[in-house]
């Protein structure tokens, strides 16, 4: 039966085109082999070649008139592995008796793969393991046992060292690799479900061996192996795409006849730069041969398509872990449509957890230069995890290829945005250095500070004095840091910014599915949530898609429960209004405390006092009420009983933003849009319930209040996430090892952690969140809301964010790699519902930047004074500091007080003084300001909606040469397998004794 598939590889092999000649090695055990078979099975083959040598005589085909340019140039051929595993070359050379007894082992191992049935009788239950020793498998058997034990040996021989590095990694055969691991408890009563899954899983084609916990004796891990017959029928029903053949990259003749010279002198200039140090070093990756390979979805009736180079290795161990996943997804475990699933028996403690292992230590004694990478979790921990290369690209192929593309594409997004963060950093910087270099040369700045004497109105009204406008002097210049000149251009720039970031993270975004093989790659149908099942498994309908009668939440019910959702969601942002509020009324009463303390630096700075100890207290009520949304969000969605896993959580996500997201920006609001707006006038104060004075603004005006607020609760939640995300899985992992240490059982007798296989270090570690990304995404896109909604009362806030994210990749990446069990791999096109809700964060940063430039900040009140009341008026263009002259005093109203010792004080606002005719009424100047700041905010919202639209139209979403390289490769796809197709049926016909032709038969 193995005759036809050791022409197809030798005819695909020799020839003038082809790459290399066979080892003659190779060549002679796979006669040898090829003959043993065929005494086996004369009577299936007869008619068929019985030499090696007369198919090694054999020419290859000549390319039809269809072939393509790059097809002789192509080392991999398509080779007929059906039921063959070839030779894996080993880069290391080894003694020639070795490598003939390795390839004679090897090659005549090619037996009929171990069917479902067979796997049954070789692992037994628990109560069986400890009497019975695990059988061979008498499947890979061949007919002559003498010949078989002699190869065994010498293979085991020449894998001992290998596998002995493998701890934890293969059954105990130290053959089959482990996919995936289940755990349970041997006190759990549901044993009945148990043996049910387990022994569907062996009738799917599923290998199990279980294995006592070495730190407690109550847990039982369960081993799971996918043999090569069972990945690739599922392989199939799951279309997973596979490697084909080697991409052949083309240049058109503009480029040849053009370019080249361009091309070559450009390489040349870039070689006399210096090295870029942040790129990675070639020789520290390994090569991933899938990401320059043709792909196509897998099919095993055309398996001699693919580039099956080994078994072992042709399905990576996320791929494996992967399709282990989609049949546990799938397995009964009771009678019953809905009684089947991982999930369900996860749920009801069946087992304790289900997870795929890490593929050994992320740590060796020996260095990484000179020894190489003992697996991929090393690898990713020296090139990636370490703190060391912080300024290092991430390996985002090998992230991909470890844990899969949905968690690939989250540190994908993570790190653009923190690349495109440095630009809008630098002008922060540059904007905060002018305010700095101006601050003293302000004129604005200048009138405060000499104002000795101008006489303020009291703050309160029983215990506060008259206070000097000059004793606000570095308050007044710390105002100028964030609030002058460069501020509108500024959030301009960043709004522009936002719209630039989304618009090229989505060619980003193709260019990623592009190069990880997803753009034709459709979501598979979900099954349903349990929850949902119970729910409504008496009302059933027909799924458009799988044409099966499933559950169905009545449109009635599913309306009702949505308004109890919405209505659960209104209450929850009505109670951070109310905490805004508490907050407020703590302000008011601390602003009367510390204007009226003794102590004469609080009572001197009492704005600043007043403004960070409610910032402060604010936070503290942010992060206690974070707690809460998290536990109402997960109720809420739960009563609206989610479909899917994947509405579900992008139910779950939209409530949690919603709700931190007003927990976070309620008070900043609060500040830039009604601190001092409502405070009234002296002689007429407005008062919360008739006993605290609403307070008031600064003479220079407000924004430093926003400022703080933000600053201050960017910082600490920053440290504050850092810490739950890295503090927090850390001690939790040092207090089980602790606790496994002191307890009794089977944690004494494991003195050194290195002794322990690999499931039972994988299963002391903590388990990925059960939100699954939730928590990150929602962390980062709050932060980019922080960074664009008030960037223009903070422009420091983008340097806060980059120094956060170059800080936060390493800590996922040290999180991900050494501190959480492997998550399983999870394909993903795109960041789902975060992508909305961040083209939403940045429409809405226009409209509120537009608001704090206009009504919180006193640019508009300057620029009006400037031209319309200063001393530049009708005098041309002046420096800005000359039309400022004698502004302060301009935006000062008198009052006549019935204090002694002062008759009049000033207050900030626009009003007329008492001795004219309309006393503290508004003045021409408070319309003429009010009409320019509505002015301002339709023109400035208008423009840069504009050019946001602008810029969006111009960028594609997906680059133009992306998109020609699509179609050329759909078109040579098309024609390789017209060639490959093609060139089987012509060696068909061949061995048959045929004619045949160049063209399709």
């Amino acid at each position: 039966m193995f005759l036809p598939l050791l022409e197809s590889q030798a005819s695909s092999s020799s020839g003038a085109d082809r790459p290399a000649a066979i080892n003659p090695t190779i060549s002679h055990s796979v006669s040898w082999c090829s003959s043993l078979a065929n005494s086996t099975d004369t009577d299936q083959h007869s008619g068929m070649h019985t030499s090696i040598s007369e198919i090694l005589k054999e020419k290859s085909l000549k390319p039809s008139r269809r072939s393509l340019p790059c097809l002789a140039q192509s080392q991999t051929h398509p080779i007929n592995l059906n039921h063959f595993l070839s030779v894996p070359l080993s880069p290391e050379p080894k003694p020639e008796v070795e490598v003939l007894s390795q390839s004679i082992s090897t090659s005549c191992s090619l037996l009929p793969p171990q069917t479902a049935g067979d796997g049954k009788d070789h692992y037994v239950e628990e109560s069986e393991a400890t009497t019975c020793e695990t059988r061979a498998d008498e499947s890979f058997l061949l007919q002559k046992p003498v010949s078989r034990a002699k190869l065994e040996a010498r293979t085991d021989s020449l894998q001992g060292k290998k596998r002995a590095g493998s701890s934890g990694l293969f059954f105990r055969d130290g053959k089959k690799r482990i996919d995936y691991i289940l755990v349970y408890k041997k006190s759990s009563p549901q044993v009945e479900k148990r043996c049910t899954f387990e022994k569907n899983l062996r009738a799917e084609g599923l290998m199990l061996e279980k294995e006592p916990s070495l730190t407690n004796n109550d847990i039982m891990f369960v081993k799971i192996h996918a043999p090569w017959d069972t990945l690739c029928k599922y392989a199939e029903q799951m279309n997973i795409r596979m490697p084909f053949r080697k991409k052949c990259y083309f240049t058109d003749w503009k480029s040849k006849t053009l370019g080249s010279r361009f091309h070559l002198r450009c390489r040349q200039i870039k070689s006399w730069l210096p090295r870029n140090p942040m790129k990675l070093d070639k020789e520290a990756l390994p090569d991933l041969e899938e990401t320059d390979c043709y792909t196509a979805p897998f099919s095993r009736a055309r398996m001699h398509h693919f580039t099956i180079n080994n078994r072992e290795t042709f399905f990576s161990n996320s791929t494996r872990s992967r399709i282990v996943h989609h049949v546990l997804q799938r397995t009964k475990y009771e009678d019953g449509k809905s009684k089947m699933g991982i999930n369900r028996l996860l749920g009801n403690n069946t087992y304790e957890a289900a997870f795929p292992p890490h593929e050994g230590g992320y740590k060796s004694r020996h260095p990484i230069k000179t020894h190489g990478a003992q697996n991929h979790r090393h690898l990713l921990y020296e090139r990636w995890a370490r703190w060391g290369i912080w300024y290092k690209y991430q390996p985002l192929d090998l992230i991909r290829r470890y844990f899969g593309e949905k968690i690939g594409l989250y540190f994908a997004w993570l790190g653009w945005y923190t690349g495109m963060l440095i630009p809008a950093a630098l002008v922060g910087v540059f904007v905060f250095l002018y305010g700095l270099f101006t601050m003293d040369s302000s004129q604005v700045s200048k009138e405060i500070c000499e104002a000795n004497t101008t006489i303020m109105c009291p703050m309160c009204e029983d215990t506060c004095e008259p206070w000097t406008l000059s004793d606000s002097c570095v308050y007044a210049k710390v105002t100028h840091l964030f609030d002058n000149g460069g501020t509108v251009f500024f959030a301009i720039f960043m709004a522009i910014w936002a719209t630039v970031f989304l618009e090229f993270w989505k060619r980003r975004r193709a260019e990623l599915t592009y190069d990880w093989d997803l753009i034709d790659w459709e979501e598979e149908e979900e099954e349903l949530r349990p929850q949902f099942e119970a729910k409504y498994s008496r009302v059933e309908r027909v799924n458009p898609i799988s044409g099966k009668p499933e559950p169905f939440q009545p449109f009635s019910d599913k309306l009702s429960r949505l308004m109890v959702s919405v209505s659960g969601i209104f209450f929850m942002i009505s109670l951070v209004l109310t905490a805004v509020f508490a907050v407020v009324v703590f302000r008011l009463i601390a602003m009367e405390k510390f204007a009226s303390l003794n102590w004469y630096f609080v009572k001197k700075n009492w704005q600043f006092a007043t403004s960070g100890t409610g910032v402060c207290i604010n936070f503290m009520i942010i992060m206690s009420l974070n707690v809460v949304y998290e536990k109402v969000a997960y109720l809420l969605t739960n009563l609206e009983h989610p479909r899917t896993e994947s509405e579900w959580e992008n139910s779950f996500a939209l409530k949690m933003f919603l709700f931190q997201f007003v927990n976070l920006n309620s008070s900043t609001f609060y500040i830039a849009f009604f601190l001092g707006r409502f405070a009234g006038r002296p002689g007429k104060y407005n008062k919360l319930f008739n006993r605290w004075r609403l307070e008031e603004c600064h003479p220079s005006g407000c924004l430093i209040d926003l400022c703080l607020q933000m600053g201050v609760i960017m910082f600490f939640k920053q440290i504050w996430n850092n810490f739950m995300e890295l503090g927090y899985p850390l001690l939790q992992n040092w207090w089980s090892r602790r606790k496994m240490k002191k307890g009794g059982g089977a944690g004494q007798n494991v003195d050194n952690k290195a002794q322990l296989p690999q499931w039972d270090k994988d299963w002391n570690l903590q388990p990925m969140n059960a939100h699954g990304l939730v928590d990150e995404y929602l962390e980062m896109v709050l932060q980019f809301g922080f960074t664009t909604i008030f960037v223009a009362a903070f422009p420091l806030a983008p340097l806060l964010a980059l120094l956060n994210n170059i800080i936060e990749i390493r800590l996922d990446a040290y999180k991900f790699v050494t501190q959480w069990r492997r998550p399983m791999p999870a394909r993903a096109t795109d960041i789902g519902i975060w992508h909305g809700i961040l083209e939403g964060i940045g429409v809405l940063a226009v409209i509120t930047n537009a608001f704090v430039i206009a009504i919180t900040s006193d640019y508009i009140p300057r620029f009006v004074y400037a031209f319309k009341y200063g001393p530049c008026v009708d005098k041309g263009h002046h420096h800005e500091d000359e039309c400022l002259r004698g502004y302060m005093n301009s935006s000062l109203s008198v009052f006549e007080s019935n204090s002694s010792l002062h008759r009049y004080c000033r207050y900030r606002d626009y009003r007329a003084p008492p001795w004219s005719a309309v006393p503290y009424e508004f003045t021409l100047q408070f319309w003429h300001v009010l009409a320019a700041r509505l002015a301002f905010i339709i023109v400035f919202e208008h423009l840069v909606f504009g050019i946001k639209s602008f810029i969006a139209y111009l960028i594609p979403d997906m680059p133009k040469d992306l998109c020609d390289r699509m179609r050329r490769e759909k078109y040579l796809m098309q024609e390789m397998m017209y060639e490959a197709e093609l060139e089987h049926l012509q060696k068909e016909r061949k061995k048959n004794g045929r004619r045949y032709h160049h063209e399709w038969p």
